[in-house]
This record gives C-alpha cells, structure tokens and sequence, in this order.
C-alpha cells in the first residue's frame, strides 16, 4: 500500500483560480519560482497573498500626519462637552432601548 504524500500546504485547498499570461510572463514567473526552490502555483499564490494583504491593509489603515495625529488624540483626551442635541438624542435612545 502507497502511503498518500499530501504536502501540508496542499490541505484544504479546494477553490481554483485561472490566468490567462503571455508567455514571458509565463516564463518570468517560472525562474523566479525555480530561484526559490518552489513551484510555479506556490510562487504565484504566495505572491498574490502578499500583495493582496498589502492592498488591504493601504485601504484600511488611517495614516495622519504629524498635526493630524495631534489633533485627534488631544480630541480623544479632551472631549467638547456633549451639545443639547446630543444630549436629546442620548436621552431618547435610553428611552428606547430602556437603559
């Protein structure tokens, strides 16, 4: 009996993706793959992992400058005192939701 050689990475893998790439591009992503002792479908996955883990991660972070970030932590330890509508719309949400 042949002991099954499933690679640990292989595990779960379950969903397909498919490119369409010219063949430089074909024959660029092959050496850098083969330079890394990998093969073609890890490089590429791997690649694209990390650069879709940066793209998100530009959307999602709040960069300030300098002042920005001055301003915004001085906002959060000294806060404006609640405003009459404020205070209204706080007072009927309790109402509501009876706290």
């Amino acid at each position: 009996m042949t002991p099954n050689l499933v690679k640990p990475e292989q595990l779960g893998r379950t969903a397909r993706l498919e490119a369409r790439v010219t063949d430089e591009q074909k024959n660029l992503l092959q050496r850098a793959a083969a330079l890394l002792g990998r093969s073609v479908s890890d490089f590429i996955i791997s690649s694209a992992q990390e650069a879709a883990l940066r793209t998100i991660q530009d959307y999602e972070l709040v960069r300030l400058t300098v002042d920005e970030r001055n301003e915004f932590v001085t906002a959060l330890l000294n806060p404006p005192a609640p405003s009459a509508r404020l205070k209204k719309a706080a007072k009927a949400y309790r109402e509501k939701s009876g706290g």
